[in-house]
């Protein structure tokens, strides 16, 4: 162990690396470090020469994270963590904390989940700061690199979650999955879906370049079957405008059905065919439960908890 070399590295370095490779903005993290741009610059700097590695490169008009970089995050964010709780050896208080929380969430978790949590956290701890993002413009890679602390999304249980192994995933609730459709649909009239007449209708898809295909499509498969999917779209309340202006189908979560603004006036409709289990989760980064802000947020998160309205 070279001790004099690691003498050279202190928690400042840390920090501002942490804090760049959130941002990728020297501007950005000097605002959120309280620092001048060029103080950032200068830790940047002596940190680039300490691990002979630029760290950062300009592309355009946009900083993108060296391999090397991208590679230290998680053990950065853990290092940080640690020194946070030998400096904060109290009892967490909410109400008295300043600090970031973020989290990203695919569209229709906003709907069931969102105006209730951040409700709830401001009333607690009104002194955070809470950045919550689309999932679609940041997905598990944030939680890798330490510029997320949570992701929470709908998806089938039949799925792998081993996207990666020091990811955890907790499920929130369960659900079931139904066919939406327009109110004047020529298939409203069947109390019952039969499922030639569920593939004889095109349908809306739902990209996901995280998951894999949906437990649906695999078991039609297995029947020589496949639905018909014209368009694709980022999201549920996408989908559901579709479905307002055409005669396309939509396979979605029934509690999004039932509560969403987007699918009100839509009829629903069981499935013709056993679809399995799906529900909605949180997914974070292990080594963040060491962080007893982030513990916190957590147990804030399992009581606001979707409700299941059937």
């Amino acid at each position: 162990m070279d001790l004099a070399k690691l003498s050279r590295i202190s928690m400042k370095h840390l920090i501002t690396l942490h804090v760049m490779l959130d941002t990728l903005s020297v501007t950005a993290s000097a605002e959120r470090l309280c620092l001048s741009p060029s103080s950032v610059s200068k830790t940047l700097s002596q940190l680039r020469d300490n691990l002979n590695d630029e760290l950062f490169y300009r592309h355009g008009n946009v900083l993108i994270a060296t391999p090397l970089a991208k590679r230290l995050a998680p053990s950065v964010q853990q290092m940080i963590n640690d020194m946070n709780q030998i400096m904060n050896q109290d009892v967490f208080n909410p109400a008295q904390y300043q600090g970031r929380y973020s989290i990203a969430m695919r569209e229709s978790t906003f709907e069931l989940l969102a105006a209730k949590l951040c409700a709830h956290i401001l009333t607690v701890a009104p002194n955070i700061h809470l950045d919550i993002y689309n999932k679609d413009n940041i997905g598990f890679d944030g939680l890798t690199n330490g510029s997320l602390d949570f992701i929470i999304l709908p998806h089938d249980l039949s799925q792998p979650t081993h996207i990666d192994e020091n990811l955890i995933w907790e499920t929130l609730v369960n659900d079931e999955m139904v066919c939406l459709m327009h109110p004047n649909h020529p298939l409203t009239s069947q109390a019952h879906l039969s499922l030639e007449d569920y593939l004889r209708f095109g349908h809306i898809g739902i990209s996901d370049t995280d998951l894999n295909t949906p437990f649906f499509d695999i078991l039609l498969a297995q029947q020589a079957k496949k639905r018909h999917v014209p368009i694709s779209v980022a999201d549920f309340g996408s989908a559901a405008m579709m479905c307002h202006h055409s005669e396309l189908l939509f396979t979605c979560s029934h509690s999004w059905a039932t509560q969403a603004k987007q699918a009100q006036g839509l009829a629903i409709k069981p499935l013709p065919i056993e679809y399995g289990s799906v529900a909605y989760s949180v997914v974070w980064h292990r080594q963040s439960m060491n962080d007893p802000a982030l513990r916190w947020l957590f147990e804030q998160i399992l009581l606001c908890r979707p409700e299941i309205i059937r």
